[in-house]
Order: C-alpha cells, then structure tokens, then sequence
C-alpha cells in the first residue's frame, strides 16, 4: 500500500537468511513509507547494491557468509555519503554491535523487533537520527564503560539548551523533530548537536545517545 504523497525511505536490506529477509521486507513495505530497492545475502553483495541503488538506509546483519556485515560497513561508511546505516543483531552479538558503534553506525536494532518499530526506526534513520533498541542499550551500556566512550564529566560543560537538545538526540529524533520540539530552526540544531558530540568527546549521535543513556537522568 503506498500512502498518497508520501515518498517513501528508499532501502537495502541485507541478511543471509533470505526467509527473514522476505519477511522484513513484507513488514516494512506494509504501509508505504519504506520502499527495499535492493536485497543482499553477503557483504560484497550490500557494497554492490548501494553502489547500484543510492539508498537513504541500509540495515545490516553484520554475521553474513563471505564479506561479513562489519567488514561491509567498514567499507560502506568510508566512502562519501554512505546511506544512514542500523545493524541488525540478536542478543547474543554484543561484540559485533560495539564494533559496529566504533565503525559509525547510526542504529542498532533487534530482528523480532514489533514492525512498527522497525518502520519508525527506518523513517528516522532517513531524516537523519540515530536509533537504539533499549534492550541493546541495556546489554551494550555495561561493555562500553570501559572505556569505548569518554567519561560523562563532559556532560557538567553542556549548557540547559544543549542538554535539551541531548535528551532529544537520545530518544532518537532527527533534527527536524527536535527543531519544531524547541521551537529552533534546523540549522540552529544541527549547530547545538555538532557542539554536544564536540563537547562529549564522541563521534555520533548514537554515542552521545550512548552517553545520555549510561547516566540516566542524574544530568
């Protein structure tokens, strides 16, 4: 069904198994907000579809046959203007996700995720925000406090605005969400967000949503 007006968030997707990946393309297809131009069983074969599609999202299981997920997302975020990008993952790959983070993956989700989740999660990835399953949050936080991401001291530099606009940057809204939530153009957000990942010490969105998640609402 393609919703009137509405152009849909062009996607690739790529899983070895190609039951789930008929499966997740029939749920993210459901309601025309999300179109999969191209899918792919190995990493090699996500490089070429990119380079064959352009699309704005890619989701990625990064344990592929071949050219595994995070060699092709190595590749794949190197070059210029790489499509936003979420890992696919299970509960058991808690390694592959903190490596996928260290590479700059913008999402991580979970596969039995609900299908409006994972739509939601498409969408924003595609208007710029970064997306985080709170069970991967919850499983990544206790791996990364040694050190992946910097301490939170940084967080006591952030001014009232950039810590409003954290929280929001950290409930995984694009910058247009967060502009029309305080009232600022999106020029003006995307001037605080470059300052809170300067000022945090980190290199994405998903790492500053990282930082904010770890201390809670202690900031």
């Amino acid at each position: 069904m393609r919703l009137p007006g509405v152009v849909p968030v062009r996607l690739v997707l790529a899983d070895d198994e190609p039951l789930l990946r008929r499966g997740l393309r029939v749920l993210l297809e459901a309601d025309g907000r999300v179109q999969v131009v191209a899918e792919a069983a190995d990493g090699a074969a996500l490089l070429d579809a990119v380079r064959a599609t352009s699309p704005d999202v890619a989701l990625v299981d990064v344990q592929m046959p071949g050219v595994d997920g995070l060699t092709a997302l190595r590749t794949l975020l190197s070059r210029p203007d790489p499509p936003a990008v979420a890992v696919l993952t299970t509960f058991d790959l808690d390694d592959y996700v903190a490596t996928a983070l260290d590479l700059g993956a913008q999402g991580f989700l979970l596969k039995d995720a609900e299908p409006e989740a994972l739509i939601r999660a498409v969408v924003d990835l595609a208007a710029g925000g970064a997306v985080l399953d709170p069970r991967i949050t919850a499983r990544l936080l206790p791996k990364l406090r040694g050190g992946r991401l910097k301490s939170n001291t940084q967080l006591d530099s952030l001014s009232t605005r950039e810590r409003q606009v954290l929280a929001l940057v950290a409930d995984g809204h694009p910058n247009a969400v967060i502009a029309a939530e305080l009232g600022l153009s999106e020029a003006t957000v995307k001037s605080y967000v470059s300052t809170v990942l300067m000022k945090l010490g980190v290199d994405n969105r998903v790492q500053a949503a990282l930082v904010a998640h770890r201390v809670g609402g202690t900031w």
